[in-house]
């Protein structure tokens, strides 16, 4: 990633970048570990109402689900699909209108139960691209129209055996003329809901305590929740991965302080070389994802994927005499033009029993995200050390409890940004642990700060700050993140490009 200007001429010279990732506490609790996935289906007859009469449909649901799961821990649906097989009765008012193609939007209601404690989620925008109609007087079954898209995510609060299980369809009909223009009327939307009363869930998770045997017991000399103990520096994060020295952040310290001791004796001015960085500046873009602690609420939140926009080495510093290079990137965010993540919606039963949706968005503030790669190159792995620092602020909106609407206003969000700050550690020869340019999992602390502005006709301030800040706690908001190769702009036919969206790691 970064390398020595003595060796430029044996090695090549690697691209220096640390994924800017970030931590979001919210109403949407996760777990700690991970439990095996599986693809679960199940196909439920369907009426729907048309306008010319009620039609039989049969629908398959299929996502990939875990087996098991902790109380409180994000559950996201994968690889979601709905597909709705319409009986050829049904294709006759969009015939009439001498349609040729059918393309379909469902919304599907999802019912979400543990014990007596039931919650509803509604799948929506699963989109189905347009098939082709058979033609009149031809032997044929109708048309299946397959929807896919993201889907929420929903966590279980109590223990037991819990299911989900398709409920309510809507479907948005949009039928369109041989030559692809819309016919007249363009669209027909239909409800529809299972055609009998037995239950087809679609999984069954086994739900378990959260405070079971895999939940950390606090240490006797950990801090005291509440402490004003902010200002004491976090604990070193996660130790890097298989393949890479344990030690590694030990070496690159203990190398780096024996090189600077060694400074007296070389001429002063021969140490550092700063590359101008229209030498190496160029431009990259990643995906990462992960997960984030919220420790009020004994769990964690999904992040991401988030995408970011990289300028790379805008300052590239090769100090021969310390055998060190250090180099400072930039990220910024980037969401539908924004500079933000991507909103992130749950569903999940609040203390076991009350049913609670929200979506929360993530904003960077300020300048872009500073990344500072750190890399002692006189010995042969090249370890490396990575650190991102990202202004973030927090916004909650769309906040729902047991399915009623809570009105917390257009601008309920934290009250100052806070400081997100992620390092990563690894080494270059042979690859191991976190590289920049690899990708691979950044680890950190944040505090999130008191919410201003939330509530209309009254102060909910005092509510999202009790459940959600953490001023003052030094272990809250523990973040692991997963970043993704870099496509970079100098190479975009290479396998990295486009760039990828990574599986994040609990």
């Amino acid at each position: 990633m970064t390398v020595d200007a003595r060796a430029a001429t044996r090695r090549p010279l690697h691209l220096a970048l640390g994924g800017a990732l970030v931590v979001a506490t919210a109403l949407i609790p996760s777990a700690e570990s991970v439990a095996a996935d599986q693809t679960s289906e199940v196909t439920v007859p369907y009426t729907c109402q048309f306008p010319s009469g009620p039609e039989k449909a049969k629908v398959a649901v299929k996502a990939v689900l875990p087996v098991s799961a902790r109380t409180e821990e994000t559950i996201r649906p994968g690889d979601v699909s709905v597909d709705v097989s319409l009986a050829r009765s049904a294709l006759a008012q969009f015939t009439a209108l001498e349609a040729a193609t059918l393309s379909a939007v469902a919304e599907l209601t999802v019912r979400n139960t543990v014990g007596e404690h039931t919650a509803d989620a509604s799948w929506q925008q699963l989109e189905a691209p347009a098939v082709t109609l058979p033609p009149e007087g031809e032997d044929a079954d109708g048309v299946v129209l397959t929807t896919t898209g993201d889907v929420p995510t929903v966590a279980f609060g109590s223990p037991g055996r819990a299911t989900i299980t398709p409920a309510a369809l809507s479907l948005t009909l949009a039928s369109f003329t041989e030559d692809g223009a819309p016919t007249t009327p363009p669209e027909l939307t239909v409800v529809c809901a299972p055609a009998d009363d037995e239950e087809r869930p679609l999984a069954r998770i086994t739900v378990r305590d959260s405070a079971g045997p895999a939940t950390p017991v606090p240490t006797p000399d950990a801090p005291v929740p509440g402490e004003d103990d902010a200002a004491e520096p976090p604990a070193k994060p996660d130790r890097p991965a298989p393949g890479l020295d344990p030690d590694a952040h030990r070496r690159i310290d203990d190398l780096t302080e024996a090189r600077r001791e060694a400074l007296d004796d070389a001429d002063p001015g021969s140490c550092p070389i700063e590359i101008p960085p229209e030498w190496v500046m160029t431009t990259a873009e990643t995906y990462a994802a992960g997960y984030a602690n919220a420790v009020k609420l004994d769990g964690a939140a999904a992040l991401g994927p988030a995408f970011m926009k990289v300028v790379l080495n805008k300052r590239y510093i090769n100090d021969s005499c310390a055998s060190t290079v250090d180099v400072t990137s930039e990220v910024e965010f980037e969401y539908e033009g924004k500079r933000q993540l991507p909103p992130t919606k749950a569903t999940f039963l609040s203390y076991g029993f009350m049913p609670t949706t929200a979506t929360m968005v993530l904003e960077q503030v300020g300048p872009p995200a500073v990344v500072q790669t750190h890399t002692v190159t006189n010995t042969p792995t090249y370890p490396e050390e990575s650190t991102v620092t990202a202004q973030l602020s927090m916004r909650l909106y769309d906040v729902k409890v047991n399915g009623v609407p809570l009105d917390v206003g257009p601008d309920c969000r934290t009250e100052r940004s806070f400081e997100q700050v992620l390092k990563g550690y690894g080494q270059s020869y042979p690859p191991a642990g976190y590289l920049v340019a690899t990708g691979g999992n950044l680890t950190g602390y944040a505090h999130i700060p008191p919410f201003k502005g939330c509530g209309v006709g009254e102060n909910l301030d005092p509510l999202f700050t009790s459940a959600i800040s953490s001023v003052g706690r030094k272990a809250d908001n523990y973040t692991k993140m997963t970043q993704a190769p870099l496509c970079v702009a100098t190479n975009p036919d290479g396998p990295d490009c486009p760039p990828k969206v990574p599986k994040p790691e609990r």
